[in-house]
């Protein structure tokens, strides 16, 4: 089991980072701002454009620490990483599963994530009955659950990813409604992307990003090919096999992110709007929602199917290794990771 740590996130676009012996240095405009030793670092998440040394990038790869390069708008960049570990036996298992995956993986994923995102709501409901007074949340956790009978009788992925956008477009046309507090300032008028046009969908892309990037180094980490899935479209530069596994977890962010906007421990100021109408986080709300984030990953939770206690932050690790099993064929069915 990977031992939880700390990730070390630089927001800072001048920061330079550097090797020093046994520790990460990190400069600005020439001046040492910090330095931590390896023994206290995870990963690397760098939203400077500046970068690293390469003298750093081969001790981290050394150490088995990835380093993340992220734009600092949010956008995925590239990442450095050290030898691939695992045997070549298990990504040749995973090489033909995939070539032809059972369409019950693609299924099962696409149900755990409506059942997680009906959990959601339920749970915002059973908090706040009143917000359910016209009945909208009931009628859309009536889809999911429609969702959820009619994706086993689908034999394709494009179909499915066809119920899988029709139902996420029903819960962002009600994710408005779970927001109790700031309503004049975080309006969802549903999904955008590339770029996010709302404060909401800023912090949405900006934690699915980062919960992407942890998939991909637990992957890596337990030996699985993190760019080959069974769901997604390949893609070069794409970590697909990543994003698979990151749909069924999507509510946790998505949970954190109401929580924070309801408590206002994030409020509009930490947000930037550039003349194309694009929004983003600005240095303040980046450190906000990754320490929350850093606190959300700390807590414990009891995982469904092995029915014991664990970090959240050491979920991806414990996915990966179930999945790595699933190929390996010593577990008869991948299992999804289910909120209760």
């Amino acid at each position: 089991m990977k031992k939880l740590l700390n990730s070390l996130y630089v927001l800072d676009e001048t920061a330079w980072l550097t090797l020093d012996g046994e520790n990460v240095v990190c400069k600005c405009e020439d001046k040492e701002k910090f330095r931590l030793p390896f023994s206290n670092i995870e990963d690397i998440y760098c939203f400077s454009y500046l970068g690293c040394s390469p003298a750093l990038m081969g001790k981290c790869a050394d150490l088995g620490i990835n380093i993340n390069f992220i734009s600092p708008q949010g956008h995925f960049l590239a990442r450095v990483q050290g030898k691939t570990r695992g045997n070549i036996f298990l990504r040749k298992a995973q090489f033909e599963c995939f070539s032809n995956p059972d369409i019950l993986l693609a299924q099962n994923t696409v149900a755990s994530k409506l059942s997680n995102t009906r959990y959601l709501i339920k749970r915002s409901m059973r908090d706040n009955p009143q917000l359910d007074s016209d009945g909208e949340l009931s009628k859309c956790i009536d889809y999911l659950e429609q969702g959820i009978e009619r994706v086993y009788d689908m034999k394709d992925n494009e179909v499915i990813m066809g119920l899988e956008g029709n139902c996420a477009k029903a819960y962002f046309g009600i994710f408005d409604r779970l927001i109790l507090n700031q309503k004049d300032d975080f309006v969802v008028c549903g999904r955008t992307k590339r770029p996010p046009l709302d404060p909401v969908n800023a912090v949405l892309s900006f934690l699915y990003t980062i919960m992407t990037s942890s998939y991909t180094s637990a992957l890596e980490s337990v030996g699985l090919d993190s760019c080959y899935g069974f769901y997604h479209a390949l893609r070069s530069g794409r970590s697909s096999l990543a994003c698979d596994l990151v749909e069924e977890v999507r509510c946790i962010a998505e949970r954190l992110i109401l929580t924070m906007i309801n408590l206002k421990k994030i409020n509009i100021n930490d947000f930037e709007k550039q003349e194309s109408g694009a929004v983003y986080l600005n240095k303040d709300g980046k450190k906000k929602v990754l320490t929350a984030w850093q606190e959300k990953k700390r807590s414990t939770i009891v995982h469904p199917y092995l029915n014991e206690k664990i970090q959240l932050g050491i979920l991806p690790f414990v996915q990966s290794s179930l999945l790595a099993k699933y190929i390996r064929g010593e577990i008869k069915e991948y299992p999804c990771y289910l909120l209760k």
